[in-house]
């Protein structure tokens, strides 16, 4: 077993080791040493295919033989590594999935950029990113945590600004840069609280001490909100979510991993320090009011929007707040299931935003039939019934209590996705595809519940109550008003709003002109492409000026 846990660790620790070693032929460039493009493609494929090879590695070592050990075993190495790195069914399954990911964007990529004179630079800070990315879901020591998280902002700036000549995207990469030192502030001071209150470095022996309701003191509760803030800003919740939109001119690739793996960190973040978070009620408000409020409003304009990358952003927005808010309630296992769902979602829907935009033309020239009332009344039975049987089978699997704003949720989509069915193709076969994702959710919620771990049956406050009366009013929200923008469209009063929806409400135009003022950029000239880009991009520059009108 000594020897099984050692070479856990071992592997754990080649992991982000494996991708900077093939950053470096696949990356940079020497005059001594000159690496052919196909040259440069082989080490990256190499490097992720070696990360998918331990992860599938270590999955066979925990199902075989359980999870690496942590006590002292009097091996230098070994405790070494055990104090540095940690690994657990969390941290086991985001693996799997930057395994997966970084393989799917290492081969569109050698497709999307074939021939493109900046590859190498591009498949440094590629594997720079996913190396961090892993090094941050694999650390137990808060420096080595921080280290990887302050690691991915960097290089993933750099992705961000491929194309620097692009106004938008350097705009777009200005803002992140300053969001991000402040969440790496927040960040490095709730760990330094931290650190006072509990004389260790290690984030397994932080977290088991709130595994049971405690006293906390000022410092720990201005930790918790700190990395609620933290969350926050990396997960690009309002008002702070421009950045996102704007970074959409960056590499389809590098959107694609952004919206499937860099941006969930946030919630990985809430998942990790619950224990702590779900004590404190102010940073679980905090969470709950700006990410609820990010979930409605984001969800709502990102219907008034025309260009498929903007309403991908705009819905990437809105499904990280709802992730945010089921930590807030205590659902982690649902809002982990979230984040893995809403990874594979939008890498395809980005690297397939071709013919996305095909599809949404066709569906542009149908005229969808409203559902007539009928319709929804046949729908709301069906929806009722599998939610309440949902919520039953949840109940078994779950000790603590389930709030009631997550199946209002549920019961709202399925009403919606049989009524809107419904009316086109049939009410028959619209309750049989309800039937099939109620199951899917059930199955999924109830696998993801041991690898989150049970919570405390007391763990959380006495504001859970009202936290799910605020879930209700925001679903109920969005829903009505969803309604009323797609059927209802010729109201005044709707008018002025979906114009004012169309605008983002001007949240990011206040925003940028404050984050100049507070700290100038000096953003590209609208240069004359053919000085300042390849001929493969010419025609994606023009395009991107005639429809920004920069």
């Amino acid at each position: 077993m000594s020897m099984m846990s050692l070479l856990a660790m071992i592997l754990i620790a080649a992991i982000p080791l494996s991708l900077v070693l093939a950053a470096i032929p696949a990356g940079v460039y020497s005059r001594l040493v000159h690496f052919s493009e196909l040259q440069r493609w082989r080490c990256a494929w190499v490097g992720v295919q070696l990360v998918a090879a331990i992860t599938l590695a270590l999955i066979a070592i925990t199902v075989t033989v359980g999870l690496p050990v942590r006590p002292e075993s009097g091996r230098r190495v070994h405790d070494v590594l055990t104090h540095l790195f940690s690994l657990d069914l969390i941290r086991l399954v985001l693996l799997a999935l930057l395994s997966v990911m970084g393989l799917v964007v290492v081969k569109f990529s050698k497709r999307y950029l074939s021939g493109d004179p900046a590859v190498g630079r591009y498949l440094r800070w590629l594997l720079l990113t996913l190396a961090a990315v892993a090094l941050v879901f694999i650390s137990n020591h808060l420096v080595l945590f921080a280290a990887g998280w302050i690691a991915i902002s960097l290089s993933l700036h750099q992705l961000l600004m491929f194309f620097p000549e692009r106004p938008r995207a350097a705009l777009g990469a200005h803002k992140k840069f300053l969001l991000a030192r402040v969440a790496e502030i927040s960040l490095l001071t709730a760990f330094w609280l931290l650190w006072r209150q509990h004389g260790t470095t290690s984030i397994d022996e932080i977290i088991a001490a709130y595994a049971v309701p405690v006293d906390l003191s000022l410092e720990e509760q201005v930790a918790a909100v700190l990395i609620a803030v933290t969350a926050l800003i990396k997960c690009a919740q309002l008002p702070v979510h421009g950045w996102l939109i704007q970074v959409v001119e960056a590499p389809t690739p590098v959107s694609a991993l952004l919206h499937a793996g860099v941006i969930n960190l946030g919630g990985f973040l809430l998942i990790l320090f619950a224990p702590l978070f779900l004590q404190v009620p102010a940073a679980q408000w905090l969470v709950l009011v700006i990410a609820g409020l990010t979930t409605v409003l984001a969800a709502l304009i990102m219907t008034k929007r025309i260009s498929v990358k903007v309403r991908l952003a705009w819905s990437t927005s809105a499904q990280m707040g709802l992730m945010l808010v089921e930590c807030a309630l205590g659902m982690l296992e649902l809002a982990l299931l979230h984040l893995l769902a809403h990874s594979a979602y939008k890498a395809h829907a980005f690297l397939t935003t071709g013919s996305e935009v095909q599809q949404h033309i066709r569906r542009s020239l149908v005229t969808i039939q409203q559902p007539a009332a009928r319709h929804w009344w046949l729908a709301l039975i069906p929806a009722l019934i599998l939610t309440s049987l949902a919520a039953y089978l949840s109940s078994l699997t779950h000790a603590t209590a389930q709030p009631l704003s997550v199946w209002l949720l549920l019961m709202l989509a399925l009403t919606a996705l049989v009524a809107m069915r419904s009316a086109a193709v049939g009410w028959f076969s619209s309750v049989l595809l309800a039937i099939g994702v109620t199951a899917a959710y059930v199955v999924l919620k109830t696998a993801l519940t041991p690898v989150v771990g049970t919570l405390h049956p007391k763990l959380l406050p006495q504001m859970f109550a009202a936290a799910d009366v605020w879930g209700l009013v925001l679903f109920a929200a969005l829903f009505a008003l969803w309604w009323v923008l797609r059927w209802r469209a010729h109201w005044t009063w709707i008018e002025r709003l979906s114009i004012a929806l169309f605008a983002g409400l001007y949240l990011d135009e206040w925003f940028t002109r404050m984050t100049l003022r507070i700290w100038p950029a000096r953003l590209p000239r609208r240069a004359n492409p053919k000085q300042t880009m390849t001929v493969t991009h010419q025609k994606t520059y023009q395009e991107t000026v005639q429809e920004t009108g920069l």
